[in-house]
């Protein structure tokens, strides 16, 4: 199972950004994990252009009046947290990336702007931490279903689905949807999705009895995958279905009202080469709840690997 020990959360400041500080707070408490948060000082990346001088004198206050926003005075005391200060001119998505490796985060929480569809290709910070992150990143986003109170902070997670496709990053998004799902009583429901055969294929490969055998299969890998044990404490639910990967998770996760989708992070669809993005890139584009993108956790960076980058402590507040 996974355990949580270190969550990053970066924020511009914003107060959609701050948004996901929300969830930060929430697995923190949770998993009794230490908080980063994090802020770039490069201008560029400030929604607020009032906040573009922010100082670690300064920064230390906005932090705190964050967290006590979303928990209050009474419980602000509790939080083992700290504050980062990024200087420098590399692209904040790597900026973000080396402070979560050179600590060795477990989780990088984040918010996300959806960008309209003719900016789309250009990506998004979100995005790009998610193809870079040495960890896993939960991404949340303006109207999704949330899962995580407005006011209590208490978490109501009930549906986590798992985009399954037998490979190693499938394994570590199962990993984190098994661990959410066990610590907080949740239908785990496994999605595999099978392409449909191109029409100059072999015309064997569009018999009945081969897509048969071909469902059929991927239903007995999908029962194999989750240990008998997990029964006990969580409900599991199968599906096997035909399609484009992307639009049956994105159809799946709307019909069945999923709270949180799993999904693997590299592999060759999930390149920042793929033209009009990879399948990871439009679930998070569309998804109608959070997203995890489950990494593998990576060395800490080299020294000096990003001369640039320069980071000040500015608060830290331990229990």
């Amino acid at each position: 199972m996974v355990t949580l020990k270190t969550i990053l959360c970066p924020t511009d400041l914003s107060e959609g950004s701050a948004e996901a500080l929300r969830y930060a707070l929430a697995l923190a408490h949770t998993y009794n994990a230490k908080l980063y948060l994090c802020h770039s000082a490069d201008s560029s990346t400030v929604a607020d252009k009032s906040l573009a001088t922010v100082t670690p004198d300064n920064l230390q206050g906005l932090f705190t009046n964050l967290i006590v926003k979303h928990l209050g005075q009474v419980d602000f005391a509790s939080v083992n947290w700290e504050g980062l200060l990024i200087e420098g001119s590399i692209d904040p998505a790597e900026s973000i990336a080396c402070a979560a490796a050179e600590r060795g985060v477990d989780l990088i929480v984040m918010r996300s702007r959806r960008r309209p569809h003719r900016a789309a290709l250009l990506g998004s910070t979100a995005e790009a931490v998610c193809r870079i992150a040495p960890c896993p990143v939960l991404v949340t986003h303006q109207h999704e279903r949330e899962w995580v109170g407005l006011t209590t902070g208490a978490i109501n997670l009930k549906r986590v689905l798992v985009a399954y496709d037998f490979s190693d990053d499938a394994e570590r998004a199962l990993s984190f949807g098994l661990s959410l799902a066990q610590e907080y009583q949740a239908d785990l429901h496994l999605l595999h999705v099978v392409p449909k055969p191109t029409q100059d294929g072999p015309e064997i490969a569009w018999g009945s009895a081969s897509i048969e055998g071909i469902y059929h299969q991927a239903t007995r890998r999908l029962q194999k995958a989750v240990m008998g044990e997990a029964q006990l404490w969580c409900k599991v639910k199968h599906a096997v279905r035909w399609g484009r990967p992307y639009q049956e998770v994105l159809a799946y996760a709307k019909e069945e009202e999923i709270d949180l989708i799993c999904i693997g992070a590299s592999g060759k669809n999930f390149s920042i080469e793929a033209l009009f993005g990879s399948n990871a890139d439009r679930v998070l584009r569309q998804a109608p709840c959070p997203v995890l993108v489950a990494h593998p956790l990576k060395p800490k960076c080299v020294a000096g690997q990003y001369s640039d980058l320069f980071e000040r402590e500015v608060s830290r507040q331990v229990s």
